[in-house]
């Protein structure tokens, strides 16, 4: 097995790692849906849709997305249920300026924001979800605190994120293909292949989904469960807050 392609710098350590992924981020802005589409084969689309039936929406419900990147969850939620409202969040202003526009009649109001401290009222939304963030960020049970207390009672929070390579049964390939094939075509598509090495990483030390749902528990929500998808590749974690 060949080793991991690493990165031309090392990581960042936790102290770091905010300023480090926000350029990051800024810096793959613009292919940044392209790369998504290709790295999972399209998958991420499928993946997005499941997330959205387990919020169960009430109609002209709002639903609020942490950092929604490019806005492609919110946006999808607005197509798939045209009462509701949707909102996006996120650290890095040049994902969100690469997301304005993408579905023409809709506007989705965008706010830079750090996922531990949003800037919303408490009780606001009817769910709350993340996809790929959990994993960037530092502290992942004041993430949790923070997404449940911007939600209504009742109202589900929940966390689309890809699981520790170890813990599927593709393990091996998974971990080639994201560790050597993904950076290449990283550095192909987006000019930025030392992000696509830092991607891989951030999976490797990240809880295993049994460990999350512990986490999210933890943080004050209750009845959590997670689907898997993809033999285990990507993971879906439901909460509700009471």
């Amino acid at each position: 097995m060949n080793q991991p392609l690493m990165s031309k710098r090392p990581l960042p350590n936790i102290n770091e790692k905010p300023t480090y992924v926000n350029h990051m981020f800024a810096e793959i802005a613009g292919t940044y849906d392209l790369m998504n589409r290709l790295m999972t084969f399209g998958l991420d689309q499928l993946w997005r849709r499941e997330l959205l039936t387990l919020c169960e929406l009430p109609p002209h419900g709002r639903l609020l997305d942490v950092g929604t990147g490019t806005g492609d969850i919110a946006y999808q939620a607005m197509q798939r249920y045209p009462s509701v409202q949707a909102y996006g969040a996120d650290f890095t202003y040049e994902m969100m300026a690469a997301g304005v526009g993408k579905m023409p009649g809709r506007v989705l109001p965008f706010t830079q924001a750090d996922t531990l401290h949003l800037p919303y009222p408490d009780n606001t939304f009817d769910a709350v979800v993340c996809g790929f963030l959990i994993r960037n960020v530092v502290d992942r049970p004041g993430a949790f605190q923070e997404q449940a207390r911007v939600t209504k009672p009742g109202g589900k929070v929940i966390c689309l994120e890809t699981t520790p390579p170890s813990n599927t049964i593709l393990g091996p390939l998974f971990q080639f293909y994201f560790f050597n094939i993904v950076p290449l075509i990283g550095q192909l598509i987006s000019r930025h292949g030392e992000a696509y090495s830092y991607l891989p990483h951030s999976t490797v030390d990240f809880p295993a989904p049994a460990v999350l749902q512990r986490i999210m528990e933890e943080s004050g929500l209750r009845h959590v469960f997670y689907r898997e998808y993809m033999m285990g590749v990507v993971a879906i974690h439901v909460g509700t807050k009471q």
